[in-house]
């Protein structure tokens, strides 16, 4: 071979090694963590009759940015039916992107249904903790039992998650986070433990890193590796007592739209939520979920679409009826028309026994004023403030198979009788209103509460209570019974949990009673 032919070759060899026809003869390296990438958990949620939505995020540098780069990696999945992961029954490769932030949603199918099953994920040579999870019965299926727990308000910095570690013993089917998963901005009040990252700018940067913060917590980790959860958002997921329904072609408008864009990308990146990606500050939240013939739950968005808010009404400020003139205005909105329409029309087809409905905020009316003359509907940020919508539900629970409503954001326990017209203490109580306090925000409660009679004022309102903790439900065709559990405190690391009232609604008679 001349120096011409020699030459020829070596630049055709070098042709077909940059395109991959040499791959064979040089074997790449197989890409390995040098640290953990699972530091933030696994969990899986949105629970249906053959499947699951399982989750996870890839952060070897959870508290800055996650540190991954920008190039996207595979991560393979596992299900099986035993927690030693022997028997798998479904598996496969999903990518985990670094514009999701590098996390992974895998909508497994073709699971039996009413059935535990265990998870796990494996990536760049690191295996995940191993979850478990549970598929819902079967629609024509009719479960003798159902039970599942219901919670929101996780202030990072005001307590220990000592409700979550007692929440992951629980013997539950599925989860229910009702808002408030996160809180922007700095910390404030009384700090049990603060955060890695200070300072805040409302950017897609710092709502992930605020996910991260929260996930790295072992006890939330183990509550959300033990169950399905099934989650909804509330004000803090963005900004403290925003309202969504704004106008985009506001000019004035375009740092609270870009906020929400940052807060909603961020929120679809850390749940096992069965949504599509968020299109900017747009994310199709609310849906439903039933457990055969015994239960549906209708999960609602009560901030991206509501009406901003009124201020707060006192007496001279009412209608002969008590409502504030503001909140009765039938233009104002709390789910938007889309939403509402789409709630009553699923409850009139409800054929199901018991039809909840899971949202964020107070729906019962309450008069807070403690003075006998006077009343104050506090309506800035929960159902007093949307009558009309409100009204609409009440009069479609009227005739509703047992309708009750979870709610959170208050920060302590209520129990409710929702009257068909709270104007009118003689009008007949077509629901069931359970409020569950905070996991942790406010920490422990400086002086405790626990209130079992009725107020004059508040008639409707059966039971008070101001500890941590969450709501334990079990679910029977004839009778649901709720448990109020409490932690002992939120500013040690451990805690014991005890009930502090338990409370039934039985199948036909609208309205709680203490058991």
């Amino acid at each position: 071979m001349n120096r011409r032919a020699f030459l020829q070759a070596t630049a055709q060899l070098a042709a077909l090694a940059a395109v991959g026809h040499l791959g064979a003869c040089t074997q790449s390296k197989p890409f390995k963590f040098d640290k953990d990438p699972f530091t933030l958990g696994v969990a899986s949620g949105d629970p249906l009759a053959d499947g699951v939505v399982l989750w996870t995020r890839l952060a070897p540098d959870p508290l800055s940015g996650g540190g991954m780069g920008g190039a996207p990696v595979d991560v393979d999945w596992l299900v099986a039916r035993d927690d030693g992961m022997r028997d798998v029954v479904r598996s496969g490769t999903s990518s985990a992107l670094p514009d999701l932030a590098h996390s992974i949603h895998v909508e497994v199918g073709g699971l039996d249904p009413d059935r535990v099953y265990w998870y796990r994920f494996r990536a760049g040579g690191a295996e995940s903790p191993v979850g478990r999870t549970r598929t819902a019965p079967a629609g024509e299926a009719t479960p003798q039992r159902l039970q599942f727990a219901f919670a929101s308000c996780q202030n990072y910095t005001q307590g220990y998650y000592t409700a979550h570690a007692n929440l992951a013993r629980e013997d539950l089917h599925a989860v229910l986070f009702l808002g408030d998963y996160i809180y922007e901005g700095t910390a404030r009040g009384d700090i049990v433990r603060d955060y890695a990252k200070r300072g805040w700018s409302y950017t897609l940067a710092d709502y992930r890193d605020r996910y991260a913060q929260y996930k790295t917590d072992r006890d939330l980790q183990a509550a959300h590796a033990a169950f399905a959860w099934i989650v909804t958002w509330d004000d803090h997921e963005v900004e403290n007592n925003y309202a969504g329904g704004i106008d985009r072609d506001d000019p004035h408008n375009k740092a609270a739209l870009a906020e929400r864009a940052a807060g909603y990308q961020a929120f679809y990146e850390h749940m096992p939520v069965r949504a599509p990606r968020p299109q900017g500050p747009a994310l199709k939240l609310y849906r439903s979920f039933s457990y055969g013939g015994l239960a549906t739950f209708f999960v609602l968005d009560t901030r991206q679409y509501r009406s901003p808010e009124v201020a707060l009404c006192r007496e001279l400020d009412q209608t002969p009826s008590g409502y504030c003139p503001a909140s009765i205005d039938p233009t104002r909105t709390m789910l938007g028309a889309d939403q509402r329409g789409w709630l009553l029309k699923s409850l009139s087809a409800s054929a199901s026994s018991w039809n909840f409905v899971a949202q964020s905020v107070r729906f019962a009316q309450q008069d807070s004023n403690p003075e006998p003359a006077k009343h104050t509907f506090d309506g800035v940020d929960n159902w007093m403030g949307y009558v009309a919508d409100r009204q609409a539900i009440l009069e479609q629970f009227a005739s509703s198979n047992n309708p009750v409503v979870l709610s959170g954001d208050s920060h302590v326990n209520f129990v409710y009788d929702l009257k068909r017209d709270f104007g009118d203490p003689t009008s007949p109580t077509v629901g069931t209103e359970l409020l569950a306090t905070s996991i942790s925000s406010e920490g422990d409660p400086f002086i405790e509460q626990t209130l079992f009679t009725p107020p004059a004022k508040n008639p409707q309102l059966r039971f008070f209570d101001n500890h941590r903790g969450y709501v334990r439900c079990s679910l029977e065709p004839a009778r649901l019974t709720a448990d109020f559990r409490a932690v002992s405190t939120v500013r040690k690391p451990a805690a014991t949990v005890s009930t502090t009232a338990t409370f039934v609604v039985d199948d036909g008679k609208p309205g709680a009673r203490r058991a």
